[in-house]
């Protein structure tokens, strides 16, 4: 098969496009023929400097295909379903082999490409939300990065959830864009104070929750965001930044601060069913999945280069 291949790690020029040996069906495995290929934060952060399982390593965490091949004691799944499918790294190639339990069934009106980009950021986004923030029906919430992956979903989930969702982004078009998705207001944190807009838009209060996926001193400023009795929700550390921060501001506003992996629970019975049903409402259309560019597989250098450029409003895919 081929893959987007590299020997090191670095900027996307690492990225060869190769004939690899085609991967093995464990007991416990499913193999798919890609279709579609939704390029991860964490995969642009793997390839500048993740661990490699091999050399040369496959990375990426999602990819959509047709089942075509199945392990000896899989029961749950067959030949010629197309699911949707999360492991540690192999996305950015033909076929992937992963274990059964992390793949999804996809429902008939979804596309390959809409399922690909669901696992990672609307399981993550939700869990941020839901199980680890607690948020209810008019509390205010704000989510850094709004245009990003899990920006995106977590903008959906929050605004059906009956939220007021405040985001922030790089640029006055990337917030503009965000507003069909459920933004209420937007702050250019390039251009503004960010936490002197929260407390403008919340009457000097702070908001409910925050979910931050970038880490380092937006952390910070995530946490003097947060209300008395705040939650802060941080996933991912896309910033790579991990100078010390002060944290006082925790105890004396009685705020809390959570982290968040949705690996550690990726196949627990109720991510299980929370993925089938983010599917399901991307197939009834009470959820979207914006998609901003594609590329295919031979071109992954471009791809990674067009997301760290940060013009994305929307999942960057590979296509085989």
């Amino acid at each position: 098969m081929k893959a987007a291949v590299y020997y090191e790690t670095g900027d996307p020029s690492v990225f060869k496009y190769e004939e690899v040996p085609d991967p093995e069906c464990g007991p416990w495995d499913i193999v798919i023929e890609v279709k579609a290929i939704s390029i991860e934060g964490g995969d642009v952060l793997n390839r500048a400097g993740g661990p490699m399982h091999s050399a040369p390593h496959i990375v990426g965490y999602d990819a959509a295909g047709v089942i075509c091949q199945v392990g000896e004691k899989v029961t749950n799944r067959q030949v010629g379903q197309r699911v949707t499918t999360l492991n540690q790294f192999g996305s950015h190639a033909e076929k992937r082999a992963l274990n059964s339990l992390t793949s999804w069934i996809i429902p008939n009106n979804v596309s390959f490409e809409e399922a690909a980009c669901v696992p990672v950021t609307f399981g993550t986004a939700h869990d941020c939300l839901f199980e680890f923030g607690h948020l209810q029906a008019g509390e205010t919430v704000l989510v850094q990065a709004g245009a990003g992956g899990v920006g995106l979903a977590a903008v959906q989930l929050a605004k059906h959830a009956g939220a007021r969702v405040l985001t922030t982004a790089s640029s006055d078009h990337r917030l503009e864009r965000l507003k069909e998705y459920g933004m209420d207001k937007g702050i250019n944190y390039v251009e503004k104070d960010l936490v002197a807009e929260v407390k403008r838009l919340t009457n000097d209060l702070g908001v409910d929750l925050v979910v931050d996926g970038v880490g380092g001193e937006v952390l910070r400023q995530s946490i003097e965001a947060a209300r008395h009795r705040g939650r802060i929700i941080t996933f991912g550390q896309a910033g790579r930044s991990f100078r010390k921060i002060d944290i006082s501001g925790l105890s004396m506003g009685d705020k809390t601060l959570t982290g968040v992996f949705l690996g550690a629970e990726i196949a627990t019975e109720r991510v299980q069913k929370m993925i089938d049903k983010i599917l399901n409402d991307i197939a009834s259309g009470s959820l979207r999945v914006p998609l901003d560019h594609t590329f295919p597989l031979a071109q992954a250098a471009e791809a990674h280069a067009y997301i760290e450029s940060r013009q994305a409003v929307g999942r960057v895919l590979l296509i085989p």
